[in-house]
């Protein structure tokens, strides 16, 4: 029987706040027109830009999903967590380190809490934006199943156009300190595993964290991390309309010349229909459609992982996809985190690297 042999993931019993959603993505980039059209192609839209940043959003209410800044180097910054309210915000400015409350100088505007989790990401928690006006997109096609068939007298033609991204869904981060990241975000902002893949001795290599709404379904995972060397963005995940936006996605950025990543495929743990893309700089992108949806009530799976836990069908996972770059810099970082971090050692490197390297 496979089991946990660690105390992170747990769900705490009294966390700090509760988070409401996944509200946005910081990234700096070197050139804003190459990332902005990357992005319009991959379904994004532009809400806001200057010669210093780009502010994107989905067609949902949310003010923006995405920002990007001018820098000199490519680099994923963090990303903010909506919470219910300002006493929220009280209650997380109160942590170590917590700046105090301050306006949000973002699109929608609102408060929020800059906070930086033990692996060094930036995490603002952010409340009292204004929702920005929806934007329309097509319906779902409707699918001719072989005993019911909605479609009749009618044709299936999707759009020739990059799929119409409905809002931010996910965000998988790779942490060294596992232990201490993982209870940080649960402790905090409340997230409850949904899932949990583990090495042969028992320690995570990756969970899938949910936000804790109740009774209200939420999405299989909101945020999830990986057991690996040093802190590393891993991707994030936008929600498209239907397996046609996922295919058509597919299409779009192929035309237009882009990197293929992996996919599609369906997952097993989270259940979404899936296509990844890398973005100039290399960093994935996933368009998914059919996602799992839990209330709180669901207790926490435990699973071995494997490359072929990783989809029920469809291309197998590259290698490149998870295999690492060993830059001077990633491997300083690795040695750094081999005689620090109490969650590495060489043993565990060996066996992320038979599984994934």
């Amino acid at each position: 029987m496979t089991k946990l042999t660690t105390p992170q993931p747990a769900r705490h019993p009294d966390p700090t706040v509760r988070a409401q959603s996944l509200a946005y993505l910081l990234f700096e980039r070197p050139d804003l027109d190459k990332a902005e059209q990357f992005l319009n192609d991959f379904g994004l839209q532009t809400s806001s830009s200057s010669p210093q940043a780009l502010y994107l959003r989905g067609t949902g209410p949310e003010p923006f999903c995405y920002r990007v800044r001018r820098a000199e180097k490519p680099r994923f910054i963090g990303f903010g967590f909506t919470v219910f309210s300002r006493e929220d915000l009280i209650r997380l400015s109160q942590l170590p380190g917590a700046s105090t409350i301050q306006p949000a100088a973002y699109p929608g505007g609102g408060e929020l809490v800059r906070l930086t989790d033990p692996s060094g990401f930036t995490v603002e928690a952010i409340c009292g934006q204004t929702p920005a006006e929806a934007l329309p997109h097509r319906d779902a096609l409707p699918f001719n199943a072989a005993a019911q068939q909605p479609r009749i007298n009618d044709t299936q033609r999707p759009p020739v156009s990059p799929p119409e991204v409905l809002r931010l869904g996910h965000l998988v981060l790779e942490v060294a300190d596992f232990q201490a990241t993982c209870g940080w975000y649960t402790r905090h902002f409340g997230l409850i595993p949904s899932d949990v893949q583990v090495l042969p001795d028992g320690s995570p290599a990756v969970v899938f964290l949910r936000l804790d709404l109740g009774d209200t379904p939420a999405d299989h995972h909101t945020l999830a991390m990986a057991q690996g060397f040093m802190p590393l963005y891993s991707h994030s995940a936008y929600e498209v309309i239907d397996a046609d936006a996922v295919g058509m996605g597919q299409r779009i950025l192929k035309e237009r010349g882009w990197k293929h990543a992996w996919g599609i495929g369906r997952h097993v743990l989270g259940s979404q229909i899936f296509d990844y893309w890398q973005d100039p700089w290399e960093a994935k992108h996933e368009h998914y459609c059919d996602g799992d949806v839990f209330t709180a009530d669901l207790p926490m799976g435990v699973h071995p992982v494997s490359r072929e836990a990783m989809a029920q069908w469809g291309q197998d996972m590259p290698a490149s996809f998870t295999k690492p770059k060993l830059t001077p810099a990633a491997l300083k970082g690795m040695a750094h985190n081999l005689r620090h971090s109490p969650d590495l050692s060489l043993k565990k490197l060996i066996t992320l690297a038979k599984l994934f390297g």
